[in-house]
């Protein structure tokens, strides 16, 4: 079966049991599904019951499609995603992103959880991703190319959207949040980083490192989507503070910003 007959059939499904037709989508990171919670007259769908959907097998990721209003926008919100780590394909795990264009979605706002390698940046920190390092040395565009999905060749120049990137830097302003900007460096996981690694991203000048979203942010790229990317820095890397790494100060970071975040991601959406 073509990978856009799996789309299509996914599309469909959802089409049916969506009443309003959702604008924008929203991609939420480890323990930063808190924001689902917040969308009114919510419609939940497990990805188990979506054709073709992978299920979400990691701690802090629900694995369900949430789908009603958000600030009056029409929303539908990944809560929880799929990572390589997980044995998944590059393309399981940006097929959700597809399906998001062809419900006819046109932005995204993708976050996630990561690792600051930045010693100007402390956990809790907010950062708005400019650009991306991919080193999981695999890119969901390779294979046969389908010209339906998008061009062989994909620009990444402008990846994350600049006007985007202006607003949610407009927005940060407004609330009084200090905001980060900065490169997320992309690794595949599951291991944390090693310091000699985290030496090499901060030389190379990235400024976060996390275990998902460059892949994502290349498929919807290529499907013509416009990006917008926030972290929350759960976390230093490893080697930056002598303390050992684990996902349960991830999630506890997550929570203790859980209200700011939203807040945020909240006021974005009102002002695109």
């Amino acid at each position: 079966m073509t990978l856009v007959k799996r789309i299509n059939d996914a599309a469909s499904y959802l089409q049916e049991q969506l009443k309003d037709k959702p604008k924008f989508g929203l991609i939420l990171g480890s323990g930063l599904g808190v924001l689902a919670d917040e969308i009114e007259n919510p419609k939940s769908i497990p990805y188990n019951d979506i054709p073709h959907f992978p299920v979400s097998t990691v701690e802090g990721h629900a694995g369900e499609l949430v789908c009603g209003q958000l600030k009056g926008k029409n929303v539908i919100a990944m809560k929880g995603r799929f990572h390589y780590y997980e044995g998944y394909t590059m393309e399981e795990v940006t097929f959700p992103v597809r399906v998001m264009k062809a419900l006819g979605i046109e932005t995204i706002i993708v976050t996630n959880a990561a690792g600051g390698v930045n010693r100007n940046f402390e956990p809790g920190d907010l950062m708005i991703i400019e650009d991306h390092i991919n080193f999981a040395f695999d890119n969901p565009l390779m294979g046969k190319n389908d010209d339906s999905l998008g061009l062989r060749f994909t620009d990444m120049s402008n990846a994350y959207d600049k006007n985007l990137i202006k607003v949610a830097e407009e927005v940060a302003e407004e609330m009084r949040i200090i905001i980060r900007k900065g490169v997320y460096t992309y690794f595949t996981g599951p291991t944390y980083e090693t310091p000699a690694e985290i030496k090499m991203v901060e030389f190379l000048g990235g400024d976060a490192v996390g275990m998902s979203t460059a892949s994502e942010v290349m498929a919807a790229v290529h499907g013509g989507q416009k990006v917008l990317g926030i972290s929350c820095i759960s976390n230093m890397a490893a080697g930056i503070l002598p303390q050992p790494l684990s996902h349960d100060e991830v999630i506890e970071t997550t929570q203790r910003v859980k209200s700011q975040f939203t807040a945020y991601i909240k006021g974005i959406l009102e002002r695109i």
